[in-house]
């Protein structure tokens, strides 16, 4: 019945453990070293010259930082109905860069990079507020998309403790956007628009896996009926959906890798802050749904106060 036999229940704590260090470490590193958020959160001005030949990013960015503007980022691109490459340098700040200091900026790039003949051909400040609303919108539907995943769950699984399955659903979702959270920390990402997809399609996979664990927990508990305590009934159906939940993150996991690496050597940076943060997202989402949320519901049934209930 079951190609795996590995005890869940029983090393839960040192599943438990894991993701609590890794948010301590994560939350620690965000107080110290602070979080990077975009420009489109935050406000700033977005500056943007057409080039030739080949530009060194990297360099871009060094140089202007050391003019001592706040969080710079710097993405090349081509401009819109034209042959133009374009390099746009977006400075993050609470007010925009005035006329001077733009004036300034252009003139240090001009002279720095005079081989390749930059011209500034778009200034643009940007209000935080469009992306704060952006944000918000975002947040109020992952909220609602937790409150009817809870609802579908509690009638799907009625028979098991419905409302406690979609409870402990959710934790698991909570982990896997905390995880993408982390991932954005450590590797100094801004949290920007693929903050938010990555967000919510991380959501879809992850409860999916998670719908089909607890749906193997309805069925064997209709099949073995009381054979099996809950600790033990958590324990079977994890190992047979176990291959499963592996396979899959295995086949979209090398799949979104591949991408992040071609993203990589083709040094196009604003496809990796979404693919590599997706692989994060995926691997999380797996974890969640095999060692979290089943054990976590197990320890709910059966806590002292619901054995107490069962026996009056």
């Amino acid at each position: 019945m079951k190609k795996f036999d590995f005890d869940f229940i029983g090393k839960r704590k040192i599943f438990f453990i894991i993701p609590i260090v890794i948010a301590v470490i994560t939350i620690l590193t965000a107080l110290i070293a602070g979080v990077p958020v975009d420009i489109e959160f935050k406000g700033g001005t977005m500056l943007t010259y057409s080039y030739v030949g080949d530009l060194d990013t990297k360099a871009v960015q060094t140089a202007v930082q050391d003019m001592n503007l706040g969080t710079v980022g710097v993405t090349t691109g081509s401009a819109f109905g034209t042959d133009l490459e374009t390099v746009q340098i977006s400075f993050s700040s609470d007010e925009g860069l005035t006329a001077e200091v733009q004036s300034s900026v252009t003139d240090t790039l001009v002279a720095t990079f005079a081989d390749n003949t930059l011209e500034l051909v778009n200034s643009q400040d940007v209000n935080p507020s469009s992306g704060f609303s952006f944000f918000l919108k975002c947040f109020v539907a992952v909220i609602f998309s937790f409150v009817l995943l809870v609802i579908y769950i509690a009638f799907r699984f009625k028979n098991i403790g419905g409302w406690s399955a979609g409870v402990f659903a959710i934790v698991a979702l909570f982990h896997d956007v905390f995880m993408v959270f982390a991932s954005f920390v450590f590797l100094r990402l801004p949290v920007d628009a693929n903050f938010m997809a990555v967000i919510l399609t991380i959501l879809g996979y992850s409860i999916n896996s998670t719908i089909v664990m607890f749906d193997r927990v309805r069925e064997n508990r209709k099949l073995y009926g009381k054979k099996y305590t809950i600790p033990e009934l958590v324990n079977v159906s994890v190992n047979q959906t176990l291959g499963r939940s592996i396979k899959t993150t295995i086949t979209t996991g090398v799949a979104v890798l591949a991408m992040c690496i071609v993203a990589l050597v083709c040094g196009v940076e604003s496809i990796v802050s979404f693919v590599f943060p997706l692989f994060v997202g995926l691997i999380a989402g797996a974890y969640s749904s095999i060692f979290i949320s089943g054990p976590l519901w197990a320890m709910w049934k059966t806590r002292p106060q619901a054995d107490t209930k069962k026996s009056k």
